[in-house]
Formats: C-alpha cells, sequence, structure tokens
C-alpha cells in the first residue's frame, strides 16, 4: 500500500507487478477492493504493473466530507489521468468498475493521450439516477430489499461484514466473499462515522456528485481498444447496459459472464484477465 499525491488530493493505491512493465490502472468503485486480488494477481502475471487505487472519500484516499463532495465526475476523471502521470507509465490501459467505470469513461473522452486502452465491468453510460429511457433501469424489487434493510451499526466490524454478506445476497453476489471484503473495507476506512462508512462500503458519495454533462452522446470518440465485461444476472445495471456500452464504442468487445451479477466471481477471474491482457 502507498499513498500519492495528485491533482490537488491524496490517493491510496496498491501495486503488482513488475514496475517496468506496461501499467494497468485500476479505478474502484469506489475502493480498490472492488477488484479482487486474484485477478490483480493474474494480471500481473501476464506481464502488467497494476495499479488499483481508491477513489475519493474512501479507503487510503483522502477524506473530507463524503455527504458535501467538494468535486465532480470530471474531477475523479482527471485524478486517474493525474496518476497515470505520477505513476511514469502512460498511456495506460484504465479499467473502472460499477461507477469507477463511469469516472473510467469520462477520463478516457476528457484525457485521450493518458490511455491506451478501457476496460469496463459492470457499469452503464449514464450517471447515477433515472436511466435513459432505452437503457434497462435497476431491477425494482432487487433494489428495494437491497435499501429497505436498516443500516448496521458501524462501530461493529462484524455487523458491517454482516450487512454486506446479507445485501450480496440479495444482489446474487457471493455472501462469503462479500462478507471478507466488507470486513477488510471496514479495518481500512477512517473511523466509523456513518458517511464514512458509507462512502466506502456503499459508494453513496455518488449520488451527490454532480455528472453533468452527459458522456453517453461522446462514447463514438472512444478511439482505444475498449473491453467491456457485464454480468448476466446483474440486477443492479442489468446487461442492456454493458450492450449498449459495448454497441457504441466503436470496435468494442462485450464479454458476458453468465453467472456473475454485480461484483467480479473469483471463478472468472482467469477470463477477465485473460480478456483484458489482449487489449494493448
Amino acid at each position: 500500500m502507498a499513498r500519492i499525491n495528485v491533482n490537488g488530493t491524496t490517493l491510496g493505491i496498491e501495486s503488482f507487478g513488475d514496475d517496468r512493465a506496461p501499467l494497468l490502472l485500476l479505478a474502484g468503485g469506489t475502493t480498490m477492493l472492488s477488484w479482487p486480488d486474484e485477478l490483480c494477481g493474474r494480471l500481473a502475471a501476464g506481464g502488467r504493473r497494476v495499479v488499483r487505487y481508491d477513489l475519493r472519500d474512501s479507503g487510503e484516499s483522502e477524506t473530507v466530507d463524503p455527504e458535501a463532495p467538494a468535486y465532480t465526475l470530471r474531477t475523479l476523471a482527471a485524478d486517474a489521468a493525474a496518476l497515470v502521470d505520477a505513476l511514469g507509465g502512460g498511456p495506460a490501459h484504465l479499467a473502472g468498475i460499477g461507477v469507477g467505470g463511469m469516472v473510467a469513461q469520462v477520463a478516457v473522452l476528457d484525457h485521450p493521450g493518458a490511455f491506451s486502452a478501457l476496460t469496463l465491468v459492470g457499469t452503464r453510460p449514464v450517471a447515477p439516477g433515472p436511466a435513459d429511457a432505452d437503457l434497462p433501469e435497476h431491477d425494482g424489487p432487487t433494489t428495494g430489499r437491497l435499501f429497505a434493510r436498516p443500516m448496521p451499526d458501524w462501530s461493529d466490524r462484524a455487523a458491517v461484514a454482516e450487512f454486506a454478506a446479507a445485501g450480496a445476497e440479495v444482489l446474487g453476489n457471493d455472501p462469503a466473499a462479500a462478507r471478507a471484503t466488507a470486513a477488510r473495507i471496514w479495518d481500512r476506512t477512517p473511523g466509523t462515522a456513518p458517511a464514512v462508512q458509507l462512502a466506502n462500503q456503499i459508494g453513496l458519495v455518488f449520488s451527490r456528485l454532480d455528472c453533468t454533462p452527459r458522456w453517453r452522446e461522446r462514447l463514438p470518440e472512444i478511439g482505444v481498444p475498449a473491453l467491456v465485461v457485464h454480468g448476466a444476472r446483474d440486477p443492479f445495471f442489468p446487461l442492456g447496459n454493458g450492450e449498449a456500452l459495448a454497441r457504441e464504442i466503436p470496435g468494442a468487445r462485450l464479454l458476458v459472464l453468465p453467472e456473475a451479477a454485480t461484483a467480479l466471481p473469483a471463478a472468472a477471474a482467469g477470463e477477465v484477465a485473460g480478456a483484458m491482457l489482449r487489449l494493448p
């Protein structure tokens, strides 16, 4: 683990592989632990310098006020480009998962010289909030069950881990993996204030970000090789969102994981790593 100052803030990063290898930058959604260790290890073994990082207000990155973030989606995109420059590995392959995938889309559009390839996992081409009419919305019954649950005692590590495991079961993810990841996130969270824990565990800070202007109409401008990975069973960003991304980004390849929901399952690490390594 390390911390690096970029773009007026401090970001927490973790590196895998040879520092001399081509850089593959993984934007968390919101913490770096959205990217499984197994996948990072396989990418490093495939000859990449893998750096995963926490977005602002999460993990080892600088935390100010997740309830009133003084930055925008485009600030987070600029952070990714600045991080590539600071690491000295550009242009880099940028990958984003979940809301980190929104950051990655905007970063490649706004800072094209910083990136050589793009991978988007379990995300969509529009900001948080209502989707475009042609895109499938969150599954209503699933999200209703997910957000109707009472919040845990954020000072209780075990309770937070069980809360995550129960949420994973609702979403169709692996509860045991979610429990373990939530415990690791809890250990890395600076304090037990509910707003800070929400930013780390659930990423609700994104609902408070200024995400304008829209970027979907600019997707045909993306000129780097792109891979879109999406779970066939994803109820939060249903598969039609990934299909739209693959259709609207020129030459993008779509990899559908038949058994996956919102999280990348360990069983898919080899297939996903292989597809990512085929990009520059």
